[in-house]
């Protein structure tokens, strides 16, 4: 009978080794069936900020996430490989994983190692292939690396997930039960120190769906045993801001440089509909002359899409390209506006709606929404906004405005009659 032993990982720093500039390698100690090997991490830390008790990096390092990022998923790595090997051979040893590991084959002699049969598949294993394969999408631009980020993100909940629930580093397609996404949704909504909303927890269970549906495509599995799992249901209603809302924001001296600025920010969105990544990303090229009058447009790819945006400029982002135009920040990042941190940003954004009256918390996103529903509410044609935001489908563009039963058929020129005089300046503004 095969025996299948307790896999032990043991980070740690060789000191003897440190190096001229402080530093010393890491290394992960795998033991088990009475037998070890050591595997290079590949990183450095200076011997001072390394956590003994923890085996981790103290925040004393510099990089010292990014290095414990790395110790974990190493060691997680280094239990899947152990995993696969053990379903694989009849005997395993530490360096057969380290191996592996390094991107050898198991044994000596050459041959390449085989992929584990398809009764042993595992969830992570077809994860992996997929963000392999968007990470390729992002080097020829095929796919954003938000979208890369999010994969990547949904990935290292599950394996938490994993940990969490079933004590394990890896789970098989054979495994997978039909209770798998309850349990996952109750874990994001309920188990987790941040808990995500109900939509945003679904929106990972729907992302798995998509993992365990290509295991089907790939007849690692006959069936999705999770589809049952609704991921769908009412879409979150985001009420835009009302115009009145939106010129008391832009109306508002706040007395202080960085919350103006972040004003001057948030009404710029709300007048392009830009989202956060793009508005950050503009830069004076951005700007292209459109017709035969020669009008200035901001016209830009989506970062998250890929899809281009194209926004004809209003007199108020006009006057605030020209206000920022030698601003420090912008002039660093050859920027058209001094856009801080989505962090920050989001964080000024609050103050800001509290010292306005305005009663719901202000967002990036939101500005999105509420040009959408000003624009497509002044007569703009459904068809025009979707383009200016640089959807795929109206349909999307749909769910961001509150669509009157009467066809919006006025254009944009019209909207930018009734919203600002001659001079530019905004009719309603006192």
């Amino acid at each position: 009978m095969k025996i299948k032993h307790e896999i032990e990982l043991l980070p740690w720093v060789h000191k003897s080794k440190k190096r001229s500039h402080g530093k010393a390698p890491m290394f992960i100690r795998v033991t088990f069936g009475g037998c070890q090997t050591e595997v290079s991490l590949k990183s450095v830390i200076d011997p001072d900020n390394w956590d003994v008790k923890n085996k981790l990096a103290s925040k004393q390092e510099e990089d010292f996430r990014k290095i414990n990022e790395k110790i974990q998923s190493s060691k997680v790595d280094l239990i899947r490989i152990y995993d696969a090997l053990w379903h694989q051979f009849d005997s395993v040893t530490p360096e057969m994983v380290k191996r592996v590991y390094q991107g050898k084959s198991a044994i000596e002699d050459k041959k390449t190692i085989v992929m584990p049969d398809k009764q042993h598949q595992t969830l992570l294993m077809v994860f992996d292939e997929f963000i392999a394969r968007i990470a390729k999408k992002v080097q020829v631009k095929e796919a954003s690396p938000g979208t890369l980020r999010h994969w990547k993100s949904t990935m290292k909940k599950v394996v938490a997930f994993l940990q969490h629930r079933h004590k394990k580093a890896d789970i098989a397609f054979a495994d997978i039960e039909p209770m798998f996404a309850d349990e996952m949704y109750d874990y994001l909504t309920l188990d987790i120190e941040k808990c995500l909303s109900e939509l945003t927890a679904k929106k990972q269970i729907k992302k798995i769906k998509q993992i365990i549906k290509l295991g089907v495509k790939k007849k690692l599995i006959t069936h999705n045993p999770i589809a049952d799992f609704v991921c769908g249901g009412d879409q979150l209603d985001i009420p835009p801001l009302e115009l009145h809302e939106v010129i008391s924001i832009y109306n508002k001296d706040f007395g202080i440089a960085r919350l103006n600025e972040v004003r001057d920010c948030y009404v710029f969105q709300c007048f392009t509909g830009f989202a956060f990544q793009d508005i950050y990303d503009l830069s004076p090229c951005n700007i292209v002359l459109v017709g035969n009058k020669k009008e200035r447009w901001l016209i830009k790819d989506r970062g998250k899409t890929g899809v281009s945006e194209m926004v004809p400029i209003l007199p108020v982002i006009d006057q605030l390209i020209e206000k920022y135009k030698n601003h420090p920040k912008c002039r660093l990042r050859n920027a058209l506006m001094p856009v801080d941190s989505n962090v920050r940003y989001n964080g000024y954004l609050k103050e800001i709606g509290v010292i306005c009256n305005i009663n719901r918390e202000l967002n990036t996103h939101l500005a999105r929404h509420t040009f959408a529903d000003i624009i497509l509410n002044l007569g703009v044609p459904l068809e025009d906004v979707s383009k200016m935001l640089g959807h795929k489908s109206v349909r999307t563009t749909q769910r961001y405005c509150r669509v009157r039963k009467q066809r919006i058929s006025e254009n944009m020129q019209i909207a930018r009659q009734k919203l600002f005089n001659k001079k530019g300046q905004l009719k309603l503004a006192s």
